[in-house]
């Protein structure tokens, strides 16, 4: 297996990580390094739990910040 189809499959595992609130599989996820991940449209509706400051969120299943910046 060559590397750029070892990086193809990891790209494309990374894409199928269902949000945890709605169960969807969209195209884009916010992701914590525990795995948890939720979409763009549950994570405007959980704002107000997930964030005080709108700089950093908190994933609700670990308690670890993530940035909103790069991912």
């Amino acid at each position: 297996m060559t590397s750029s189809s070892k990086y193809r499959k990891k790209r494309q595992a990374a894409k199928e990580i269902p949000c945890a609130c709605c169960g969807k599989l969209p195209p884009f996820c916010w992701r914590c390094r525990c795995g948890f991940a939720i979409c763009q449209d549950c994570m405007e509706k959980n704002l107000w739990g997930m964030t005080c400051n709108g700089i950093t969120w908190e994933c609700p299943d670990c308690g670890d910040q993530n940035g909103f910046g790069n991912q």
